[in-house]
Parts: C-alpha cells; structure tokens; sequence
C-alpha cells in the first residue's frame, strides 16, 4: 500500500489547464499595463523635463483607481466574474490605442504640447477607472478556476507572474523606446492587450458564489472593510507593503536617473528597467520549488527591509552597474514580498468577499504604485531627486523596523498549519 506524500508540489495548480490560461492572461495585462506606464512616463517627461509631470500621471491613473475601488469590489462580488473581465480588458485596449494615436506624429504633428500632455493624463484617468475593476476581478477568478486544496501553490505562481510582468513590461519598454520609438511601443501594448482578451475566451464562464446577491452597496462594504481591519496578519500585510511601494517607488524618477544624472540614455534605461526583471525572475523559480510559507512574517519583514536598503543603494550610485545591481536586489525582494503577501490573502480571505478584499487591496498597494510615483516625482521636485529617493528608502526602514516591534503576531506569522489545513482536503 503506498501513501500520499506531504511534501509540496511546486507544480499542483500548473495541472489544472484554465489556470494555465489564466497565468498567461494576467501576464498579458500585467505586461501590457507596466509597459504603457513607462511608455508614457517617458514622453511626458520627454515634453515637459519636469519631474513633477511624472508624479501627475500616478496621480492621474491613482484618483479615480482609489475613490472608485470599494464600489469596483462590490459589484465584482454580485457579478460574474469573466463577463466583468472581458470589459476591462476592452476598456484598456482601447484606452491604449488612444496612446498609441496620441504618440503618432502623423495624427498629433500640428498640436501643442500642452494639449499633448492633457490628452495623454484623460486617457490615464480613463485608465484608473478601467483599473478599480480589474484587479478585484481577477483575485476573484483565480479562487474559481482552482480547487482549494492547490490556493497555496496557485498564489505564488500568480504572485510569481505577477511580479514578472510588473518588471519585464517596464524593461522591455526601455529598449523598445531605443529600438522601435514611443509610438510603436504603444503599439505593442495594444496587441499585448488583444492576447489577453483572446487568452481570456479559453477560460469557461463561472458561477456567481455570493450567497448575498443583492446586498445594499452600504452592508456589503461594511462587511468587507470589516473583515480587512480586523484582520491583524491582512492588514498587516497590506499596509507594509503599501508603505514600501509609496516611498521606495524610486523607479517613477528612472528617466530622470537615466537621461540626467547616470547619463545613459535609452539602451541604459532599458538596462536600468530590466534589472529587477532579473531578480523577481530568480524569486519567481525559488519560490516555487522552496515555499515562503513557513516563518512568512518575517521573511515579510527582512525582505521589505532590504528592498528599503538597495533603494537607498540606487539612490546613492553615480555608477550605471551600481545602480543596475541595487535594482536586482530590489526586485529580488519585493517579488518575495509580493509572494507571501498574495499567499496570505488567497489563504485568509472567504470565498464570497474576494472582490472586496481585492478591491481594499488595490487600494492599498496596486494604487499605492501610482501615489509613489507622484509622491516621488514630488519630492524629487522640492529636495532634488537624489535626496527624494534617499528618503523614501529610509522610511520604508524605519516602517519595517516599528511595525516588526510593535506587532509580535505579525513577525511570528507562520502559514505552515494553512497550509496543512488546504492540503488535507485532497
């Protein structure tokens, strides 16, 4: 007689084909979305040689992504859930086809750059509003298409694609900016768009789980915020992360590093760009053969800590390669953060809350990528852009240090009997 192994298969949600589909989509979009923000991060500044003008986009994408956020979750919760993501998905490709007009000479050759740039942040606004939707959407999908006994596994090679989509698009815009221009980049953005939205017609329509269809838009908030801030490890888990993207976002000043201060010019800021593609590249194979669960709080803490350090590492360089090491290092820690942070959330939330607690969480850390860049692009403005940086890193320490002392049960966080619990429903 043989019996069931408890060691953990690196590849148990790979197994399920729509989830494959869906690690291919998310890609898409997450690839696709990264990219454009660099795309255009570049010919904004291009036109105005303003550092502030970067922080403007962040906000512009991050007023209507936030404010609009817990309306997104509720609907996502009464609704199924890939009709909903078939309409992101088009808003954006639309949204990104605008960029792509709006980049071309042949079509903007006669106007002003300022009309330009007002343009460009209407279509960025357009953008957050499409963008409140979409990430409590797919945390949703993701609990419908596996069973859960492969959560665990499924969030970390979500977690995983996430974050290489999230570095690899901004790299890949660095070069493409140097090799094919603006406008062709945002071309493809586009078609990166389209294959999302083909990927997504291979994923089966699925049922509607919330037993409180029709819930007043005033309870079914409440009841998801509630959730979220009684939950010492979620809320914790949220809000370290939140505060390492708002002040390390020291990426949100690269085009100022690569074309002012390294003096590298495109091919440098593509290097620049792909150097954390590197690192969450290496954390995304780790991790899915050396799980983070165990001890999860802090490896939580010692990551977000030297993702702060290598920020101020980059911050201090004046050496291209110094600079393109302390980014690895940046990536390499904050796709460990990603992944035991999304681990955390499929393995604590309930089934009928997702898309509100994806929706608080959109508004904690997806928004907090924009609010960074203009918290960034503001204080490179009034301290100089070397200091701003210094800055945002020391506090991501100084954050990291308190909340690691004044929260015993975070730091002692450990997934371990999560997990156990999910692999014996098998």
């Amino acid at each position: 007689m043989t019996t069931k192994s408890n060691k953990p298969d690196p590849y148990q949600a790979l197994r399920y084909r729509e989830f494959n589909v869906f690690l291919l989509l998310r890609f898409c979009m997450v690839f696709a979305w990264a990219m454009q923000f660099i795309v255009i991060e570049w010919e904004v500044y291009s036109l105005t040689k303003n550092p502030l003008s970067l922080g403007i986009i962040g906000l512009m994408e991050v007023i209507p992504a936030v404010s609009m956020a817990l309306f997104a979750g509720h609907i996502v919760d009464q609704k199924e859930k890939k009709g909903l993501l078939v309409k992101c998905i088009f808003g954006f490709s639309v949204i990104s086809f605008g960029l792509f007009l709006l980049t071309w000479p042949k079509v903007v050759g006669d106007w002003s750059p300022t009309v330009i740039l007002y343009s460009i942040y209407t279509l960025v606004f357009l953008g957050g509003l499409v963008r409140a939707f979409l990430g409590p959407t797919i945390f949703s999908l993701l609990s419908l298409i596996i069973p859960k006994k492969a959560y665990p596994n499924a969030a970390t090679w979500s977690s995983s694609v996430w974050q290489i989509g999230a570095v690899m698009g901004p790299a890949l815009a660095g070069f493409s900016i140097n090799w094919i221009g603006v406008h062709w980049s945002m071309c493809l953005v586009f078609g990166f768009s389209l294959l999302s939205l083909a990927a997504l017609s291979q994923i089966s329509t699925k049922p509607i789980i919330n037993p409180k269809i029709g819930e007043s838009i005033k309870d079914s908030l409440t009841e998801g915020l509630t959730f979220v801030f009684k939950n010492q490890i979620v809320l914790g888990a949220l809000s370290l992360d939140m505060i390492a993207v708002l002040f390390g976002g020291a990426v949100a000043l690269l085009p100022v590093f690569a074309q002012d201060i390294l003096k590298v010019g495109p091919e440098g800021f593509g290097i620049l760009r792909a150097a954390p593609a590197v690192g969450s590249f290496i954390t995304m194979l780790v991790s899915a053969y050396v799980p983070l669960y165990k001890n999860a709080g802090k490896k939580l803490l010692v990551a977000i800590f030297v993702f702060g350090l290598s920020i101020i590492l980059f911050g201090l360089s004046t050496s291209l390669w110094l600079s393109v090491f302390a980014l690895f290092l940046s990536g390499l820690a904050d796709g460990i953060s990603v992944v035991i942070r999304q681990t955390i959330l499929q393995l604590k939330t309930p089934d009928h809350m997702r898309g509100r607690v994806g929706a608080v969480n959109s508004i904690f850390v997806g928004s907090s990528n924009e609010l960074g860049a203009f918290e960034s692009g503001a204080t490179a403005k009034l301290m100089g852009t070397v200091t701003s940086v210094i800055f945002g890193g020391s506090i991501t320490l100084l954050t990291v240090l308190g909340f690691g002392f004044i929260s015993p049960t975070f730091r002692n966080l450990d997934l371990k009997k999560d997990m156990d619990d999910h692999h014996n429903q098998e």
